[in-house]
């Protein structure tokens, strides 16, 4: 399966590509927007594409030409304004689903946040982020795709462990962005994520048997 990986610069999406890459039966394309994140990527044998979030539906459907599935893993980052949290983790995200749909691409897999489809539970200091992901979330949930959203609790740059807990309302906890990354992969050919939403985290169930039971 050829996956383009939306934010692929990104931790999540950095593990991803190299997961991808040694997987045997994935081919990686990196969707990043920066000329010198490309050639970095390149230079590790991954296909790269420039594309800008920001930019048109169409140019966003020219990067994906040609793949099976699309992961978006892209955010603004915590150094930007609510402003760029809305055009890349809301508009963004929504223009990556139309781009997708219209090329005939049916496979999407969103990365969002802990409980970003419950108000009550949403981080008082990440409100507007928040409600990008949700947001982003029920877009995609509306938009005839075969998605699958995962929302993973707190995320950190220890080693993966692949033991996770994956479910509806699970309470907070923290997980390796590693093991988001191996989750991702499983999900894909996965048909028990599709069309589904859950919340990850670590626990004690292989990636596998875990997102079997959501």
């Amino acid at each position: 399966m050829k996956v383009a990986v939306v934010g692929a610069n990104g931790q999540i999406g950095t593990h991803l590509l190299k997961l991808l890459k040694d997987s045997g039966e994935h081919a990686p394309r990196a969707i990043v927007r920066k000329e010198e994140q490309a050639r970095s990527f390149e230079s590790e044998g991954i296909e790269s594409v420039l594309v800008d979030l920001e930019g048109t539906v169409d140019h966003i459907r020219e990067g994906l030409k040609g793949v099976d599935a699309v992961v978006f893993t892209a955010g603004s980052g915590g150094n930007t304004g609510s402003d760029k949290t809305l055009l890349v983790d809301l508009d963004g995200a929504v223009k990556t689903m139309e781009a997708a749909k219209s090329s005939g691409i049916d496979r999407f897999i969103m990365v969002s946040a802990f409980q970003a489809h419950n108000r009550q539970n949403w981080n008082e200091s990440l409100l507007p982020y928040y409600a990008a992901k949700h947001y982003a979330d029920k877009e995609l949930e509306r938009s005839g795709l075969t998605y699958t959203i995962i929302r993973p609790g707190g995320l950190l740059n220890d080693p993966g462990t692949g033991q996770v807990e994956a479910g509806e309302n699970l309470s907070r906890g923290s997980i390796p962005r590693e093991d988001v990354a191996s989750t991702i992969i499983a999900s894909l050919a996965e048909p028990h994520t599709y069309h589904r939403g859950f919340d990850l985290i670590s626990g004690h169930e292989r990636i596998t048997d875990a997102i079997k039971k959501i």
